[in-house]
């Protein structure tokens, strides 16, 4: 064993902790992937334990294997049986980085396949439409189509949209500063459509819902009651435009917005690796998912506009 094995965690649970601490302080993961690890985690260990293995030296591939064929046993979906073996994986790569583990039990197990589904994205028209049912003369309308502006414009994850403080905006470069996944920040060109639909949000709608109130919040984007926008009221407001712009509300929402500013760039003739340093992106084949979708698109288009094509069958 390494020279640093008499400071190993004693059991799978220490090794857990260690390791949320690790990923929370060292790493700056955010509260919700804290928690998803410690779930996942929690649930390895259970089973684990069931099976007679308490400490970290007596886990082995066997017991990896047995706890994926366990999940699937239960009914898991290939993309949870994924998620909660990468949590396994990060975990004993922690271990093995710190010298608590010299072997590596999860050497050969493979992750799960899963059905490649291609993302939900609105048609141009339909985006165009979604941002014009919040022009009704209200701040509230101002200040959602500003959020819907940047969210279109500039490719933003919900989280990233919603946490973005007064500052974190250039309007004069057209640059937004973005605080991505791990903590990564990133800038994104933003364009013309949003920072104008920004600015009149910031000259006439903030002022009006921040009007009276105590305490000035320093988010970008408020609430009616003058506090930092959530995503859960996000997700709401969203629903609710989409229902105004006669949209079906469960094909919207604000991951289908940041999929639809990818389409489109790509459509428009974007550089697929421009694409992926806007919207954060660490692998590049998450980005080429959106190739898919813009083929998809062209056929349909051609489908629907080709002298052999129009009327005489539905593209799949």
């Amino acid at each position: 064993m390494s020279s640093r094995a008499a400071s190993a965690p004693n059991d799978l649970d220490a090794l857990r902790d260690a390791f949320l601490i690790h990923v929370k302080v060292e790493r700056g993961l955010s509260p919700a992937t804290v928690s998803a690890y410690a779930s996942d985690l929690a649930r390895f260990s259970t089973f684990v334990r069931a099976q007679g293995a308490h400490d970290l030296g007596s886990v082995g591939r066997s017991h990896v294997l047995g706890f994926l064929h366990e999940l699937d046993r239960r009914g898991l979906a290939p993309r949870s049986r994924q998620r909660m073996l990468s949590a396994v994986r990060r975990m004993f790569a922690f271990a093995h980085a710190e010298g608590w583990l010299e072997g590596d039990p999860l050497e050969g197990v493979n992750a799960p396949k899963a059905p490649r589904t291609l993302p939900k994205v609105l048609l141009p028209e339909e985006t165009d439409r979604l941002i014009s049912a919040c022009d009704d003369g209200s701040a509230l309308g101002v200040r959602d189509r500003a959020m819907l502006e940047m969210l279109y414009g500039a490719g933003l994850r919900v989280s990233e949209l919603v946490s973005l403080p007064l500052a974190g905006v250039d309007a004069r470069s057209g640059l937004v500063r973005v605080i991505g996944k791990g903590r990564k920040e990133r800038w994104v060109p933003v364009g013309e459509a949003a920072l104008a639909a920004l600015q009149s949000y910031l000259d006439e709608a903030r002022p009006v819902l921040l009007e009276g109130k105590r305490e000035r919040s320093s988010a970008l984007f408020v609430t009616r009651r003058g506090g930092p926008m959530t995503r859960q009221n996000f997700f709401a407001l969203v629903r609710k435009r989409a229902r105004q712009a006669d949209l079906p509300s469960e094909k919207v929402s604000p991951h289908v917005l940041r999929h639809a500013f990818a389409t489109d760039l790509l459509d428009g003739g974007a550089d697929l690796r421009a694409i992926q340093a806007m919207l954060g992106h660490a692998d590049l084949a998450t980005t080429e998912i959106y190739t898919h979708v813009s083929r998809g698109r062209l056929r349909e288009t051609v489908e629907a506009r080709h002298p052999r094509g129009a009327g005489t069958r539905t593209a799949k």
